[in-house]
């Protein structure tokens, strides 16, 4: 697997360098061709944190993770962690028929311990939507206090939803 590794406000020295290389690259093994997928790891400063984020393009996948701790290397394990458990535990969901194609890029085959996955569906909500501005959105998710607001934009008259980012910006998705 290439690694970009990027720092932000960071230098980095080749220890962490190789420590990212390190624990990135153990994820080879969920690869059916390696050396053609790019992680791309990005080291910033966030107050008195140290962030690490990590993005993987596959094929009709995007595998992204980010983690803060005061220790970089702690957060390096942290965000590595993460990504394996993503593998590990939408496998079954990706092995699905619908997804085939999709996870051509991936080994089902590895060895990876089953995780329990008792995620089930336990509420449905139906929601009205009338059109607003976006700022207007961004109010509505603030009053009844979610991290995401569902609504119809009204200049394009499509469904967006709008959602709080760790860094407290808003991000805006659009559906098409």
């Amino acid at each position: 697997m290439n690694i970009n590794i990027r720092g932000k406000k960071i230098d980095v020295t080749d220890a962490i360098k190789n420590y990212i290389e390190e624990k990135i690259g153990r994820l080879d093994k969920y690869f059916k061709d390696g050396s053609e997928k790019t992680a791309n790891v990005l080291i910033k400063l966030r107050g008195r944190n140290q962030v690490v984020e990590v993005t993987i393009n596959t094929k009709g996948f995007v595998l992204r993770a980010e983690e803060s701790e005061a220790d970089l290397y702690a957060a390096i394990d942290k965000v590595s962690d993460k990504i394996e458990r993503q593998i590990r535990k939408n496998k079954t969901r990706m092995h699905k028929k619908v997804n085939k194609e999709k996870i051509a890029d991936f080994i089902m085959s590895a060895e990876v311990e089953e995780m329990n996955n008792d995620n089930q569906i336990v509420k449905r909500k139906i929601i009205e939507t009338k059109p607003m501005s976006e700022e207007e959105a961004i109010l509505q998710m603030e009053l009844i206090g979610h991290e995401f607001f569902a609504f119809k934009n009204d200049k394009t008259d499509e469904v967006n939803v709008v959602y709080k980012r760790k860094d407290n910006d808003y991000g805006i998705m659009e559906i098409k």
